[in-house]
């Protein structure tokens, strides 16, 4: 029997929204920090939304910070606001990167990666050593100002042409009513959303996200 995919309901910027992923069992929230998304959090304000939401420990989801090429510095300004339990690469960050990342602040990494064409795969065998979680998300187009979050897919079923030795997510254009096939064509062991559960740009639809967890988990 295969395991319940993993879901994390990324961007989440309003106690509402917050909410709604708790009470529909998201196992990880995503609070971005990259300014140039309309889900961009200020430490404070993301630290103050989090605090809502209970620890791993007691039943509540690991908190995933959102970066774009960041710097120490920036990395280390959220975390003295906000403990978070992973951090995302969403940028061009190569494995040296991540590796340097792990050394100075010790935390899991996730790395995103761009999919469009089958070559894109290969990313997957440079970051594999360095990331404990893969994201494969849908390439941004080329005019695009933000690396995702921007309700675009890629061909679920490239995934399950090769072997990812990470855990990962599928993300890109996923919503409530695609998500079940998503995850039956790709193979994903899990699955992460932000525009597709949203009622407008950065504030999410507590409905949407219900539907979206239940959907990924009962299929």
């Amino acid at each position: 029997m295969n395991a319940r995919p993993v879901v994390k309901i990324c961007g989440i910027t309003t106690a509402e929204g917050l909410g709604a992923a708790v009470a529909a069992g998201a196992d990880m929230i995503g609070l971005v920090f990259f300014p140039p998304s309309p889900r961009h959090q200020a430490p404070d304000a993301a630290a103050a939304l989090a605090a809502r939401a209970p620890a791993p420990s007691a039943g509540g989801p690991l908190r995933v910070g959102l970066f774009v090429d960041p710097t120490d510095d920036e990395i280390a300004a959220v975390l003295a606001a906000l403990p978070l339990h992973i951090l995302q690469l969403h940028g061009s960050e190569p494995p040296e990167r991540l590796a340097a990342l792990r050394t100075r602040f010790g935390l899991p990494l996730m790395k995103a990666i761009g999919i469009a064409v089958p070559a894109d795969l290969d990313a997957v065998d440079a970051y594999a050593p360095v990331a404990d979680h893969l994201l494969l998300d849908a390439k941004p187009p080329p005019d695009a100002t933000r690396p995702g979050g921007n309700a675009g897919s890629f061909d679920w079923s490239l995934p399950a042409t090769r072997p990812i030795p990470r855990p990962w997510l599928l993300a890109g254009g996923l919503t409530p009513d695609n998500v079940a096939e998503a995850l039956r064509i790709s193979g994903a062991p899990g699955v992460d959303v932000s525009s597709g559960v949203e009622r407008s740009r950065g504030v999410k639809d507590p409905a949407l996200v219900q539907r979206f967890v239940e959907a990924a988990i009962l299929g």
